[in-house]
């Protein structure tokens, strides 16, 4: 049964399993689609098998073909529609852990997180790794403006709580959030034009 569509995939759900589907583009060449399609297929799987390994809750994947991840249906509550204090904290902390390990997510919304007792990220689809804090202050941005788009009217209770827990696991937190000031003025700056 098809649950999502997004720009660069399909997702499907059959029983316990959530299958995505990278489609093909017509308009790129047919090789250099094929290659795009199973290197980033390859890479989001690398990436969720090291979150495994570090213990950080995300899908486990059960299959991995050319263009398609078979992975476990998590179940719980999409964040977007419970986000809370607590919720919150848990944010910060996952965000730090996934820093730590220098794994940037890269598309760090409350519509890719999942609630059940414990936060599980999803959607790793555009994720890679860096060691820069130029990355990761680009990263908290992109949930920072997601944040403040989706959940407005509890946005500083939330994101207040969200850094608190950053700074607290993460001992490179201080970096990255001067980075981030960097960041947010580029984003202002290109907004004038």
């Amino acid at each position: 049964m098809k649950i999502a569509q997004g720009a660069e995939a399909t997702i499907f759900q059959n029983n316990n399993s959530i299958i995505k589907n990278r489609f093909e583009k017509k308009y790129r060449h047919p090789l250099l689609d094929k290659k795009l399609r199973t290197t980033r297929t390859r890479h989001e799987a690398k990436i969720l098998k090291k979150l495994e390994e570090l213990g950080i809750a995300a899908p486990k994947i059960k299959k991995v073909e050319e263009s398609i991840i078979e992975m476990e249906k998590v179940d719980g509550e999409i964040v977007r529609n419970v986000l809370n204090s607590k919720i919150a904290a848990e944010m910060g902390k996952t965000i730090a852990e996934l820093h730590k390990n220098n794994i940037i997510h890269d598309d760090l919304t409350t519509s890719n997180m999942i609630w059940n007792d414990k936060l599980v990220l999803i959607d790793f689809g555009l994720s890679f790794i860096s060691l820069k804090a130029e990355d990761k202050a680009v990263d908290i941005h992109v949930m920072e403006e997601s944040l403040q788009g989706t959940h407005p009217i509890m946005y500083n209770q939330i994101y207040s709580k969200i850094i608190a827990a950053y700074k607290k696991n993460y001992k490179g937190a201080s970096e990255v959030l001067q980075r981030l000031e960097t960041v947010r003025k580029r984003g202002r700056n290109k907004a004038k034009y």
